[in-house]
């Protein structure tokens, strides 16, 4: 047996497999394998953080296994500013790939590697922004260039050979058919050796061998499963949740307070194991009934051909007709004096042992359901029992025994509510069949998981086979053409159910004193359907906690609670409606083309599924807010490679509003200190008019220019507003009889729209703390969203700006945006600027919403002296952070431009304005 890993101890379980122990269940894991090669995926983190000086460190933990990553000497090639600049290994000579395999009882999961170039090179994003020397400290180094994805499989135990085939047609143990020395011919066929865990990678080590010439390194069975629980726990924002009468609730997990849990993995066997830390933990017991125990069972007593065919059995059965019940013993009393009703299940399948029945007899629904619930509430007393006897509030349960099967959850939580009298709750896993072989695949020790931050890691849901129904294709399409024929065909599925959820018959029962669980959902899924459930999970060491708000574990990006009544579908119709327009924009953006056309359509049709699949399993993809709606809309329009959809737009409406800024300019200036402040905040709300995500909006644009709307605007700005705290903020930005005002050091603006929105809004208000002596930092979008302005596109915009005015152009000079674009005065000569600065710097996000746990490291470093935030727009003030709370000063801006929004946060109707200061200092007086 080769040593484990330095890393997974192995806590106090033996190295070696007691005989009593084999009684008690094993690890292995039930379900079936897609022949396609479906299954879910997790993007994996490209090579380290570079160092300020563009040199990759090269001490870096190093497997015995190959291949590994070979980081010495690695430099960053060409221009350090580069958004993604390429990183060169001239001594690598092993492929960066990895493969692991778990062999269970019943399963074998494998996870592989393969390259993944996100940003291709002729994509590349070129930084224009030049960040200040006192807070660069190379920053823009830091950002990954090498990327890849973990690719999920599993294929039945019994199909060993389906799995060395697929191992070998992509080549996965020399590193993949897309890995350079393949491309090349150059092999590495000596001693290959991969990571494995599960007792078959005992079993069946000689076949690995003489198959593939692959030398198996054995992992510890439950360190692995520790080690993958651990990471997912701590990586995952919403990886756990509640599972009760069919309701799902994500559970947020405080890192600092995992320790200790009972992880119970449920596979052909169930183990149970008190973990108390990294590397800590202790197998303090199990049971050989496991998931082998009802596929087993259920195929010699309804014939099944698959554990996707039991498990759906169960779905139409009515296990009162296999059950003996309290009422059946009682003549359909209850037997009160103990707490025990009438259709308790005394015994599960009592019913069968009297009469004259054969197993034909019985309908294979019900055994299948009395089965599955015999074994599912068996499972979650014996957990609770050891969680009880370990004084352990937290438990969680994985396996692929479990499936995403209401029922089963279910019933497992039932049990666990019952024993303890609602003190313990059951938590599922939602990766919850790969915690074993993503353990093991974290045992080459190369990929920094031990310093993953959760503020790292965003999980997108790229399109893939199914979005609803249908089968399993294979993992997430990467051609783009493979992406829309594919949708093309898919569209004729709809939104098949194929496991549709009756509703729970009166007669099914509960088991040992409690009553029967039920679903009320109107729809199941079993694992094959649920393909969409778990992302790709993409790490990205650029983002960063917003450093400014006041208690991140209480932030929540999201006003509007989509589980209230009514509100998914709301804001389902309100996206649905707007697809059309959407489309014809990003089409237009790129010329009508009949490529773009038939992206576009493919898009549609694309993101329609994602909806109808939320419409049907709201938790699919994790704790669902609007936020999340919205950016899952702008991923899917990059997936079919509209780059910018208002692309055009923008660029039309910018140069509408800087051909009147100066005009503009000069009317503030002719106003009184008072007069301009309240003219400058109108002017924000007023210009906030401009979004292309609202319906209202739309139909305003028919009715007139842009500038003809703004000024329209303008002359409604009456007072008081729906939220109306403009007078705190005049009190704190202007000097009053002999107090003395002290200016803001530093402000973040965060930008929203392009066009009239930044142009005769933002920048104006920018302008004004300047001239206060204030450092002004624009923030905008990484990437295009709707109609929003990029952090890419501001600098042209604030250089146009600035030809007609001195207070912008010293600032962007001192801010270093002008370096190229007017260093030079009007006469030729250099000036020295005396100005406080006026910088830019991306957001690290993509959508009109901004969930400021995820914020770009420039972004952070920047906020670190601010002493203002200003956030302007319905998506980042009151989509999402209405309610946050600062440890700055923080002025909200927004005119409100949706119905529900009005009702739901200010009481309000469609154009009332917000403006809300909060002051992180005493309490102001008006």
């Amino acid at each position: 047996m080769a040593p484990t890993s330095p890393r997974r101890s192995c806590g106090d379980v033996n190295s070696s497999t007691k005989p009593e122990e084999e009684a008690t269940g094993g690890s292995g894991e039930v379900g079936s394998y897609n022949k396609e090669g479906g299954g879910k995926e997790l993007a994996l983190p490209p090579p380290p953080p570079t160092t300020t000086s563009g040199k990759l460190p090269a001490m870096i933990h190093r497997s015995g296994s190959r291949p590994q990553l070979d980081v010495s000497g690695a430099a960053i090639q060409g221009n350090l500013e580069e958004r993604n600049p390429t990183i060169l290994l001239p001594n690598q000579s092993d492929d960066i790939s990895h493969l692991a395999v778990d062999i269970g009882g019943s399963l074998i999961k494998l996870v592989y590697f393969s390259r993944h170039e996100e940003h291709p090179s002729d994509e590349k994003r070129k930084s224009i922004v030049k960040l200040r020397p006192r807070f660069s400290n190379g920053l823009r180094t830091r950002f990954p260039v090498l990327g890849g994805r973990l690719h999920f499989v599993k294929f039945e135990t019994g199909k060993l050979n389906e799995c060395l085939d697929f191992i070998s047609s992509k080549q996965l143990h020399r590193g993949g058919i897309d890995s350079p020395s393949w491309r090349s011919g150059t092999r590495h066929d000596d001693n290959i050796i991969i990571k494995a865990t599960g007792g078959g990678a005992y079993k069946f080590a000689d076949v690995f061998k003489e198959r593939l010439g692959i030398s198996l390194e054995k992992e510890d069975e439950m360190g692995c499963l520790v080690s993958g629980a651990n990471f997912l726990l701590k990586a995952i924002r919403h990886e756990a949740f509640t599972h009760m009468e069919g309701q799902k609730e994500f559970v947020q997990i405080d890192q600092n307070d995992l320790f200790p849990y009972l992880l119970v993995n449920i596979g052909s066997g169930v183990s149970m194991i008190k973990v108390d830390g990294e590397g800590k933990f202790q197998r303090v017991s199990g049971t050989n009934v496991g998931g082998g125990t009802y596929w087993g069972l259920g195929r010699l007593l309804t014939q099944c051909k698959s554990f996707d065919e039991l498990l759906e059995l169960s779905q139409r059965g009515d296990n009162s007709n296999i059950d003996m019940l309290v009422g059946d013993i009682y003549g359909g009393m209850d037997y009160s004096k103990i707490g025990l009703s009438a259709s308790t299940i005394a015994s599960s399948f009592g019913k069968t042992i009297s009469g004259n029945k054969e197993l034909s007899d019985y309908r294979p629904e019900d055994i299948s359901l009395s089965l599955l619930r015999m074994i599912s509430y068996n499972i979650g007393q014996i957990s609770y029992l050891n969680a009880l006897r370990y004084g352990l509030k937290k438990i969680f349960f994985g396996g692929f025994f479990i499936r995403g099967h209401a029922y089963t959850m279910d019933t497992i939580s039932f049990a666990i509510q019952f024993w303890s009298k609602g003190q313990a709750q059951a938590m599922f896993l939602r990766h919850e069949g790969f915690l074993g072989v993503l353990g093991a695949f974290m045992s080459y020790q190369m990929h920094g998981f031990d310093d993953l931050m959760v503020h790292q890691l965003v999980e997108r849901f790229p399109m893939g086979a199914p979005y609803v129904g249908g089968k399993i294709h294979g993992p997430p399409l990467q051609d783009l053409n493979e992406k829309i024929s594919w949708m093309e065909k898919f569209v004729q599925k709809g939104t098949e159910i194929l496991a549709p959820v009756p509703m729970s018959p009166s007669g099914t029962t509960g088991v040992g004193g409690f009553e029967r669980p039920s679903s009320r959902g109107e729809a199941l899924r079993s694992d094959a359907s649920a393909a969409l459930n778990v992302g790709v999970l993409h790490l990205d060491p650029t983002l960063e906690v917003f450093p400014l708000l006041a208690d991140p574990k209480t932030y929540e990006p999201n006003t509007i609670d989509l589980s209230e009544p009514g509100e998914l579908e709301y804001w389902f119709t309100v996206l649905s409606d707007h697809l059309p327009d959407l489309v014809d924009k990003a089409v237009a953006s790129e010329g009508r083309t009949e490529d773009a056309k038939r992206r576009g359509d493919a898009f549609a049709r694309a993101f329609s599924a994602h909806l109808a699949r939320l419409m049907e399993e709201p938790a699919a993809y994790g704790k669902l807010g609007l936020a999340n709606l919205l950016e899952l809309r702008e991923e899917c329009l990059r997936e079919f490679q509209f780059k910018d959809a208002y692309i055009s737009i923008k660029k039309r409406e910018n140069e509408a509003s800087l051909a009147v800024l100066h005009d503009l300019l000069m009317e503030l200036d002719r106003m009184n200190e008072e007069e301009r402040l309240l003219a400058l905040v109108e002017g924000v709300l007023a210009a906030n008019i401009f979004d292309w995500g609202s319906r209202a909006c739309v139909e305003l644009y028919h009715k007139g220019t842009i500038i003809e709307i703004y000024r329209m605007s303008r002359k409604k700005m009456h007072r008081p507003w729906r939220v109306d705290d403009f007078d705190l903020f005049k009190k704190r930005m202007i000097t009053s009889g002999d107090q003395k005002i002290q200016p803001y050091k530093r402000a973040l603006l965060f930008v929203d729209n392009s066009g009239a929105d930044v142009v005769l809004g933002m920048l104006p208000l920018a302008r004004e703390l300047l001239r206060r002596g204030t450092e002004v930092v624009l923030v905008g979008n990484s990437f295009p969203a709707l109609n929003d302005v990029t952090a890419n596109e501001l600098p042209e915009i604030v250089a146009e700006a600035a030809k007609n005015c001195d207070v912008l152009r010293r600032a962007a000079e001192a801010g270093g945006l002008l370096l190229d674009a007017m260093a030079n005065t009007k006469d030729g000569s250099k000036r020295n600027p005396a100005s406080v600065p006026l910088m830019v710097v991306e957001n690290g996000c993509g959508s009109p919403c901004i969930d400021l746990r995820q914020v770009s490291l420039e972004l952070a470093e920047v906020a670190k002296d601010a002493d203002l935030v200003i956030l302007e727009g319905m998506g980042r003030t009151l989509h999402t952070n209405f309610n946050a709370q600062f440890k700055c000063d923080a002025l909200k801006l927004a005119m409100v431009k949706n119905q529900r929004l009005a009702e739901k946060l200010v009481q309000g109707n469609i154009y009332d304005c917000v403006c809300r200061f909060e002051s992180a200092g005493p309490a102001l007086d008006v």
